[in-house]
């Protein structure tokens, strides 16, 4: 290869400034060099290598965590000030190519893991190189590095190459429900950096780290008629999620509020009433763990959501679910910025849950977690369409206010909405509680 790029160029990016550099290896790939502010005399540089990934990188796909990855290292690397971003093309798949890695996805579906599925097809399970991101590395004055990676074999690929590697920093992401089988088997049978995080009661509260909360999900399956359903909130010690003014900011604790983050990168869609939206004008996006954000949806009657609301913003997708009783000229608005909007039946003045649910099945949504508010929540199990409830307890007391849950019209014990195989979990100064909800026809 060539010692010098063949081009450089600012490429300015929603991350922050990068001077691009191109170069064109002899292997016919070429590579771009992302690099943020003065690489000096080359030492101690953070680099990141980043393998290829259409899917993930380009289409959002969920299936691995490429994507996320390539978000979080262009971050990292604007924060510090200094660093490089080399994306390695011809890696696709582990370096056996699109088609081949397609190929492969058929095969996992039918059962196969990552590494299994590539034996299938008579294929490596990593047949990357890296002489050509280490020539990069070179050319660019790079004398040592920091390599973020969670992937053992990247290391050893640029030592061979002739990197010197002071440091590796992992790259942790907070699974998805569709990946998280995937970067389970990335860690036990090829020896990943555990992409997960650390065990819930080990959490800190640094932003960005990952939390791993399929624990407190469970082993949760969409339905043909719904979303698997988790209903999730935050409460006092008295049972209330907001004062009597409406105050609900915040009443959990800031390692709690990352638990809350990572649970929305773990589903595929987030809903909430519009009520929530007007009151407390969410984003409901994944902010403080390294996750994807989930398709945000919003249960409005007659489409009341503000023009400027947080939700309609383009940081995550968003579904409205309405009614008949909307105006045709309110959605074609709301359309025409790019958000879904969709007319399902009413029930009892409000939209209907299980219209909705379905809407939200056939728009793919497998797992749904619901974060309120008190109307949408009493609805849900009212509905009986929950299968985990999630709750924290705080160590407040605030007297009268906003109960989680309405009226239920349960007149006997026995008619109660029964919880079953229970998790405890001590987050900071709150308690996280989760269980399955018994599955039983509605009171009469």
């Amino acid at each position: 290869m060539s010692t010098a790029a063949a081009v450089r160029v600012a490429i300015p990016t929603r991350f922050g400034n990068f001077d691009a550099y191109a170069f064109e290896p002899a292997s016919g790939n070429v590579y771009v060099a992302l690099v943020a502010g003065e690489i000096g005399d080359g030492t101690d540089v953070v680099v990141r290598v980043h393998s290829e990934c259409l899917t993930g990188d380009v289409l959002g796909s969920l299936r691995c965590d490429c994507g996320v990855q390539l978000q979080q290292s262009l971050r990292m690397l604007t924060a510090l000030g200094r660093g490089v971003l080399v994306y390695a093309t011809g890696h696709e798949g582990r370096g056996i190519g699109l088609i081949n890695k397609l190929r492969a996805y058929v095969e996992q579906d039918l059962g196969a893991d990552t590494v299994d599925a590539n034996h299938l097809l008579g294929l490596p399970i990593d047949g990357r190189d890296y002489h050509d991101a280490a020539d990069v590395l070179k050319a660019l004055g790079i004398r040592s590095v920091r390599l973020v990676t969670n992937n053992p074999r990247k290391t050893e690929g640029l030592v061979d190459a002739g990197i010197v590697v002071q440091e590796v920093i992992p790259l942790p992401t907070s699974a998805h429900h569709r990946n998280a089988g995937y970067l389970a088997t990335k860690s036990v049978r090829m020896g990943h950096e555990r992409p997960t995080g650390a065990p819930l009661p080990e959490l800190g509260p640094e932003p960005g780290d990952a939390v791993d909360v399929f624990g407190l999900i469970g082993p949760l399956r969409p339905r043909l008629e719904r979303p698997a359903v988790v209903l999730k909130y935050a409460q006092t010690m008295d049972g209330r999620i907001a004062t009597a003014s409406g105050d609900a900011r915040w009443i959990s604790g800031e390692e709690e509020r990352t638990v809350s983050h990572a649970l929305r990168a773990a589903s595929d869609a987030v809903m909430v009433g519009v009520g929530t939206v007007l009151a407390d004008d969410p984003q409901l996006t994944v902010r403080m763990v390294a996750g994807a954000s989930p398709t945000r949806v919003i249960l409005d009657t007659t489409l009341r959501v503000p023009d400027d609301a947080r939700v309609l913003d383009d940081d995550a997708p968003t579904v409205i679910l309405t009614t008949k009783r909307s105006e045709p000229a309110r959605r074609r608005a709301l359309r025409a910025r790019g958000v879904v909007v969709q007319t399902v039946a009413e029930r009892d003045g409000r939209v209907d849950l299980h219209d909705a649910l379905a809407h939200l099945r056939q728009l793919g949504v497998e797992l749904l977690l619901v974060e309120g508010g008190a109307g949408v929540i009493t609805s849900l199990l009212r509905t009986r369409v929950v299968d985990r409830l999630i709750t924290s307890i705080s160590p407040l007391v605030i007297g009268s206010g906003t109960s989680a849950v309405g009226q239920l019209d349960i007149g006997r014990i026995a008619d109660g909405i029964r919880l079953a195989n229970r998790t405890i979990l001590p987050i900071g100064d709150d308690v996280l509680l989760a269980w399955d909800v018994v599955d039983q026809p509605p009171a009469s």
